[in-house]
């Protein structure tokens, strides 16, 4: 089995990006699952389409995107991808769309595949802070995210996205979260995935 896992690269002000800081971090094998991790550019259009090349060339049973939400205080699988990009700030490249589809003929919510309940009971036990969010924003993550969706669509592939907080020094007042406890908690993400897949076939 092959989990393909991504975080983003830094933008705007921030001299790291947590999420890759952290997936670049994970075990190679987790629950025997064979992990493979890369960094997408928070870049409009880029970023989907280097995840869709990646999907492409491995062929993963599990798609795990990563990426920052500050000012949340825990680790969040999302539920809901919507159709929008509403960007409040340029993204790497400048682009700042406003009141836009991802996809003209798009649904208008694509909804996650990966077992949301067990990744927060499973956190929960570690004594991780989790919470279920129902809004992945309308920035690159939100796009990603939606994209990801699209491209499993009918497959057997399981896929979503998770945000994870600041880390400790980013949050400037705002909560944070060490990073060793967010690799833990990705790398729970993970296993709860694995076993989900193993369980349904």
């Amino acid at each position: 089995m092959t989990v393909l896992i991504t975080g983003f690269e830094p933008f705007a002000d921030y001299s790291i990006n947590p999420s890759y800081e952290a997936v670049r971090r994970l075990p190679d094998q987790i629950c025997g699952a064979t992990v493979v991790k890369r960094c997408l550019p928070v870049v409009f259009g880029k970023a989907a389409d280097s995840l869709e090349r990646e999907i492409e060339k491995i062929c993963p049973d599990i798609v795990i995107c990563t990426g920052l939400a500050g000012g949340r205080s825990a680790i969040t699988p999302e539920s809901v991808a919507v159709n929008l990009m509403d960007a409040r700030i340029p993204d790497n490249e400048g682009q700042q769309p406003r009141k836009q589809k991802i996809l003209e003929d798009g649904e208008k919510e694509l909804y996650a595949s990966l077992p949301i309940s067990l990744m927060l009971d499973c956190l929960r036990e570690a004594g991780i802070p989790a919470q279920q969010s129902d809004s992945a924003g309308t920035f690159v993550c939100n796009e990603v995210f939606y994209r990801l969706m699209k491209m499993t669509e009918g497959s057997r592939i399981l896929a979503g996205f998770v945000h994870i907080p600041y880390i400790t020094g980013m949050g400037k007042g705002k909560p944070e979260m060490k990073l060793e406890d967010v690799i833990r908690g990705l790398e729970i993400c993970v296993g709860a995935a694995v076993r989900s897949l193993i369980l349904k076939a």
